[in-house]
């Protein structure tokens, strides 16, 4: 008993001093930055943003992950809103990454890995149109490699049941408030963490191992 309190308690010193990339916030909200020169921007919605922005950020090229709420009506929606089912918004990360390192082809690859793209409106224990699949496109370039990727997908048999992603033109992402950002490192602890996030991290780690910088391969 005495050693899995002690476990335990330095799991939670290990997050404490382990709280990932260093994020702007304003008003208890992370900012929505510009991209940088040589930087692209990419976003996608694939249930509890806790596990899709520790994913994606673990690829090599991509330089920051943000949680989001996109997809839906309502103007700077709060996370308790979204729960709600009342804005539309689906909990969405955006990417900022280097075309010349790796491409929004393997990007959006990396993202159909991370979750399950065949559940509609929901991911595991997650229920709701906050949680659905969405990739979104900012050009008609980007629109054709989703689908794609996604008709090459349903071809390969990888998943049992046919994709159920929308494919939507992106309009804007409101930013997620600070607590939800860098979750999965600051809370390691956290039992949904254990069962329900990691998995997915583990999933595409193994899916796409040249793709994950050095620090997070096992």
């Amino acid at each position: 008993m005495k050693r899995n309190v002690s476990i335990f308690l330095l799991m939670i010193l290990l997050s404490a001093c382990n709280e990932g990339q260093k994020l702007e916030s304003k008003n208890g909200f992370a900012v929505i930055p510009e991209p940088k020169e040589g930087y692209a921007v990419a976003t996608y919605a694939g249930g509890c943003f806790w596990a899709m922005q520790e994913c994606l950020i673990e690829l090599k090229g991509v330089d920051k992950v943000i949680s989001g709420y996109a997809g839906g009506s309502a103007v700077n929606p709060t996370y308790e809103e979204v729960l709600g089912k009342k804005t539309g918004h689906a909990e969405s990360v955006q990417v900022y990454y280097r075309p010349n390192v790796i491409s929004f082809e393997q990007l959006t690859q990396a993202f159909f890995h991370a979750h399950d793209p065949t559940q509609i409106d929901r991911q595991g224990p997650d229920i709701g149109t906050d949680y659905r699949s969405i990739a979104f496109y900012r050009t008609e370039g980007e629109r054709k490699i989703i689908r794609k990727l996604m008709d090459a997908i349903d071809a390969s048999g990888i998943y049992p049941d046919p994709l159920a992603t929308e494919i939507s033109p992106f309009k804007v992402i409101y930013p997620a408030e600070m607590e939800h950002q860098n979750y999965y490192k600051k809370n390691s602890w956290d039992p949904y963490i254990r069962r329900v996030s990691r998995p997915k991290v583990l999933k595409l780690r193994k899916a796409m191992p040249a793709f994950i910088k050095s620090q997070y391969v096992d």
